[in-house]
Order: structure tokens, then C-alpha cells, then sequence
């Protein structure tokens, strides 16, 4: 897949284009590039930073770029040109952004979701594409499938309810870090792993799920039976040796096994922890 950080990268030809956020690639985003891709080789034109950080609002991403893009890979997507949205980006009407990025690589045909709004102020839509000579599809939206209800499920925890939505288990995207090292003296040994500030972490609790392969069972919390005030997210991974810091971690959530909480001693916290790793070991990825 090519990926172009400005409309110069990519040689003018007829192109089918979809545009939007893709945030998660769900359900209904695949829809949209099953239906851009049914007319031919597609190309996306995705944003970021995604434009309600840049305009002042607080959002809570399902994904980083780097998952996004590889994650349209995973799709089939031919070409992806990346949008680097900003103030001025955002003051362009619709007009000018159909003519400034739509037409200098040479689109024919537009594919977008049927609510899908553009341009300062949201003033475009499919009705003005077709007015500037586009061909526009726009692809009807599955019911109850969007990025907004699918981060309202992962802050209940619902991370079954997710991976329904998303078509995947929901992931944890981050980087191995130092931590306290605390696991590895109880017998299990975690990672802890750092996320980026804008991306959206999931209720507090204890999840099955897998890394690198493995099973792993996941606390997402502060630590209560050690007093901390700090969110830590520390996979434990089964039955794997080896030295993870500095390294990229993918962490697939599977289950919600229950909530954090401090136990009486630490013998106590030792046997719940061997309760969370044999539920890890019986728990069965979403579908």
C-alpha cells in the first residue's frame, strides 16, 4: 500500500476515493471501502490529527495512525493519502478542498458514508460533490455501528460489544516501558505499556486477552492494592519469555474478567492473579 503526505506524492490519474476519519476501521468503515473497491482500485484520504482535536474538541481515538493505516492495508486499499489537518485545512470551504485535494489527484468517483460532511462549517456533502462533477456513492450506514458507540462500550468495558462492532477484538496500541517490576516478584511478570495521551483506554479492570501471540491477561487500572494513583496497563503474557521493553506492544482484548480491586494480603492477590490467568487460558477470542 502507498501512503502520501501530500497530494504531490500522488501522479494525477482517475481514482476512486473514499474519504473520511476511519477511526477503528469498524464495520461500517469496511462497508464504505468494500463499496469504493467493487468500483475499482480505491484510494483513501484520511485525517490527521483527527479534525475535533484540531477544532478544540476532546475525542478519544480507537486507533493511532500507524494501526490505521495498517489496518486499511489489511483491507486492500490501494493508496492512502494523509490529510495533515490543521487551522487552515479547516478554514477551506468545501469548494476549495474538492478542488485543492479531490481534483488535483484526479478523482472521478467519490465514496463516502451517507452522513458524511466536509468543508468549513460541514457545508459539503454528497449534494455538492455531485454538483462539482463528481461520480458520489454513498454507502448507507449499518444500524448501531459507529466509532462513537463503539468508544461508549469500551469505557463501560464492554469489550465483547466492541469487537462486534469493530469486526476484531478491540486492541491496547502502545510502547513497552519500564514499570515497577512489582509482577515479576508475585510470579507473573507483566508489561507495562505506554499509550498515546489521545487515544481512548477502556474501563478499569482485569481482561483476558492475547500479544505477540500469546494469551495474556491484562490489568488496566491504578493498583489499588498497592495505593496507586497512576493508570498502569500491564498485559501478562502466557507462557512467553523475553525481554519486551522498548518494543511496540498489540494487545487484543478478548474479555472483561472483573473489576480491580486490594485484597486483604498478598498471598490473596497471588491466588486471584493464578484465577485471572486460568480464565485467560479458557477464554475464546470474539468473532
Amino acid at each position: 500500500m502507498i501512503v502520501a503526505r501530500t497530494v504531490e506524492e500522488l501522479a494525477v490519474r482517475p481514482r476512486t476515493v473514499a474519504i473520511g476519519s476511519f477511526d477503528g476501521v469498524h464495520r461500517g468503515h469496511r462497508y464504505i471501502l468494500d463499496t469504493a473497491r467493487a468500483v475499482g482500485p480505491t484510494t483513501v484520504v484520511t485525517f490527521w490529527p483527527h479534525p475535533r482535536l484540531v477544532l478544540g474538541n476532546r475525542v478519544e481515538l480507537l486507533s493511532t495512525l500507524e494501526r490505521r493505516l495498517e489496518l486499511l492495508d489489511a483491507a486492500e486499499v490501494e493508496e492512502v493519502l494523509v490529510v495533515a489537518f490543521s487551522p487552515e485545512v479547516a478554514a477551506l470551504t468545501a469548494e476549495q478542498f474538492a478542488e485543492d485535494v479531490l481534483r488535483r489527484i484526479g478523482t472521478t468517483v467519490v465514496v463516502v458514508g451517507e452522513d458524511f460532511r466536509f468543508g468549513r462549517g460541514a457545508a459539503g456533502d454528497s449534494t455538492l460533490l455531485r454538483r462539482l462533477g463528481f461520480e458520489v456513492r454513498a454507502a448507507s450506514l449499518l444500524e448501531g455501528v459507529s466509532s462513537t458507540r463503539i468508544r461508549t462500550l469500551l469505557r463501560d468495558g464492554d469489550v465483547v460489544g466492541a469487537s462486534r462492532l469493530l469486526g476484531r477484538p478491540p486492541e491496547l496500541d502502545g510502547t513497552v516501558v519500564l514499570g515497577d517490576q512489582r509482577g515479576g516478584t508475585l510470579g507473573y511478570p507483566t508489561a507495562n505499556l505506554a499509550t498515546a495521551a489521545e487515544l481512548l483506554v477502556p474501563a478499569y479492570g482485569i481482561y483476558a486477552g492475547a500479544a505477540l501471540g500469546h494469551r495474556a491477561a491484562i490489568s488496566i487500572g491504578v493498583n489499588p492494592h498497592y495505593g496507586g494513583d497512576e493508570r498502569r496497563i500491564e498485559p501478562h503474557l502466557l507462557d512467553f519469555e523475553g525481554d519486551l521493553y522498548g518494543r511496540r506492544l498489540l494487545v487484543e482484548l478478548w474479555a472483561r474478567l472483573r473489576d480491580e480491586r486490594a485484597f486483604d494480603s498478598e498471598a490473596d492477590l497471588v491466588e486471584q492473579i493464578a484465577r485471572d490467568v486460568e480464565a485467560t487460558r479458557a477464554a475464546d477470542r470474539p468473532a
